[in-house]
């Protein structure tokens, strides 16, 4: 149980039986379990009892059988007495067929002479003469009277379609004491089997009569007393003969284990045998199923219902009533207060007040930082802002220095540096007009970028027509500055050496592949120059795609022109503005 417990604390077990209610149970059953364990070792004890009385019953049983047939045997005995042959001096067969009448529960009486010939029978033994009268004298039965036995008994096969019976027979003797022959009885052994309908009896009893060998005389059904393997019924007999009545259970031939309890019928001949099915392993169940098997196992049960059904009204319901207030706090909803605690015992009732502060403690917390982010926040928007204000502040000077000047070479570079502090500046405004502060999308930047720079070129030469295909792409703004520098030469050096005097068309590519990224600048001018591959712009280039972990490669277009692409490893992403467009291309803006 212990180990059960460990394994169920480390998580080996699935969640619902992880839980207090199960854990609860678990325990409240293994301590319960005593209950039903007295409870088995009394009907155990009471089973023993019964399985004893049962025996007892059976044996008295046997013993009611015998003495009922001893005292049939008996007054046969009585009656061979009284018709000695002092007594059937005339009219032997008259008076013994007239007997045989009226007498129930016997089929035959006779007289043998000393050599052990019939002197006279009843009507039926003369009409069926059975071959042991008229060859008595070759019998063990009748030996043992002439040895000097008074009263003998013994088995006479079926004859003559009569069923088997049993010879019951006296000595009869001279004045002298000399054997005189005997007077012999026959008794159907039907008459003599013990009832099996006897109240007393257990059920599905069988009786039988045996002779002194353990052979069957007759019997209710001879199956309930055919042992396996044809083992005989001797052991029980010389138990029987030592006055010492016999039980013992065996296996018959059918496979089933029953009880066997037998008596003395008379003398040595004659015994009586009793059977019944021995209690198997449930019959207990089936001798009290009640007091034995259904009252412990429903006060079991009952207590255990009943503890259950108290823990849940006074724990479980409660603990499950917080668990859904605190899923509501995690969900950030703190405003729900475990006012229904309050009719919860003590221990629920403090924890619920514990929850409670917890939870006004973090509302409290949490306005506090929101406010103080809301306030950080427009600290740092209005710091981008004044950063954007003085950088077009700047701006602003250098054009008006460009303007001043008349070295086209001088007016050119300022314009090239007026045009990077506006790409700055513009770096800074996307800051502080966004969502959040920290980061900014690639797609939109680049694609207010580039209209600025087409922009701010628009009234001095031939049109110039721009598109922008970009992916989206949430970037800290450390990485949108060298992006932008690199854009910035890119599209300036483009405007000088594509579109000078002629215009053009200017396209601007930016897709995302994993890991890496391309951003590309396309024209349609004559293609690359020398001094392009050598001038100020190009170097700068090559200094900003380092800052991203790229490499510049100048090749030409298609149908003409030049293709400014930088290749770099893609920066840190977080989740984008638009999440369909992560890793989408952009439609063409202008």
């Amino acid at each position: 149980m212990v180990r059960l417990g460990r394994a169920l604390g480390r998580g080996l077990a699935p969640p619902k039986f992880q839980g207090i209610r199960f854990r609860l149970g678990l325990w409240l059953a293994a301590a319960l379990l005593p209950v039903l364990v007295l409870g088995a070792f009394q009907t155990q004890s009471a089973f023993r009892a019964q399985d004893l009385e049962r025996r007892s019953d059976l044996q008295l049983a046997a013993e009611r059988a015998a003495a009922s047939a001893k005292a049939r045997l008996d007054s046969t005995g009585v009656l061979l007495q009284a018709l000695r042959p002092e007594a059937l001096e005339v009219f032997c067969e008259p008076r013994l067929t007239d007997l045989v009448e009226r007498l129930d529960d016997l089929d035959g009486l006779a007289r043998l002479t000393a050599t052990g010939q019939p002197d006279c029978a009843s009507a039926s033994l003369v009409a069926a003469r059975p071959a042991w009268m008229e060859q008595a004298r070759a019998t063990p039965w009748f030996e043992r009277l002439r040895a000097g036995e008074s009263t003998v008994l013994a088995r006479a096969p079926a004859t003559g379609g009569r069923p088997p019976g049993l010879i019951v027979a006296i000595r009869l003797e001279r004045p002298m004491g000399r054997f005189d022959g005997a007077m012999a009885a026959l008794i159907p052994l039907s008459s003599l089997q013990p009832d099996v309908e006897d109240p007393a009896l257990p059920e599905a009893s069988e009786a039988a009569l045996t002779d002194a060998e353990g052979r069957l005389l007759t019997a209710t059904d001879s199956a309930a007393f055919t042992l396996t393997g044809g083992v005989s019924l001797t052991g029980w007999v010389e138990r029987a003969r030592s006055d010492a009545s016999g039980i013992f259970e065996a296996e018959n031939a059918a496979g089933r284990r029953r009880v066997y309890a037998g008596a003395a019928l008379a003398g040595r001949d004659v015994y009586a045998l009793l059977s019944a099915p021995a209690p198997g392993l449930l019959s207990w169940a089936r001798l009290n199923p009640v007091g034995a098997l259904f009252m412990p196992l429903l006060t079991w049960l009952i207590a255990f219902s009943a503890v259950m059904l108290v823990s849940e009204r006074i724990v479980i319901r409660w603990l499950g009533y917080l668990e859904r207030v605190a899923a509501i706090y995690a969900r950030g909803r703190f405003s729900v207060r475990p006012v229904q605690a309050i009719n919860a015992p003590a221990e629920i009732r403090v924890l619920a007040r514990t929850l409670d502060e917890l939870a006004e403690s973090i509302a409290a917390r949490d306005a506090a930082l929101t406010a103080s982010l809301a306030e950080k926040d427009a600290l740092m928007r209005e710091i981008h802002h004044r950063v954007k204000n003085n950088l077009q502040i700047i701006s602003s000077l250098l054009s008006m220095q460009q303007r001043a000047l008349t070295d086209p070479k001088s007016k050119a570079a300022v314009g090239d540096t007026r045009q990077r502090i506006s790409a700055l500046a513009l770096i800074y405004r996307t800051l502080y007009q966004s969502d959040d502060l920290r980061f900014a999308d690639a797609r939109i930047f680049l694609t207010e970028l580039v209209g600025q720079l087409v922009a701010s070129e628009s009234g001095r030469g031939q049109l110039v027509t721009s598109s922008v295909e970009a992916d989206s792409l949430v970037v800290d703004p450390d990485k949108l500055a060298p992006l932008a520098l690199w854009l910035v030469e890119a599209v300036t050096n483009a405007q000088k050496h594509a579109f000078a005097g002629r215009g053009g068309d200017l396209k601007v590519r930016f897709s995302v592949r994993g890991d890496t990224s391309v951003l590309e600048v396309q024209d349609d001018g004559p293609g690359v120059s020398e001094t392009l591959r050598a001038g100020v712009g190009r170097t700068l280039m090559g200094a900003f795609a380092k800052q991203l972990r790229g490499e510049v490669e100048m090749v030409p277009a298609e149908g003409g022109g030049t293709i400014a692409r930088m290749t770099f490893a893609t920066p840190e992403a977080v989740a984008p503005t638009d999440p369909a467009d992560l890793g989408t291309p952009a439609g063409p803006r202008r």
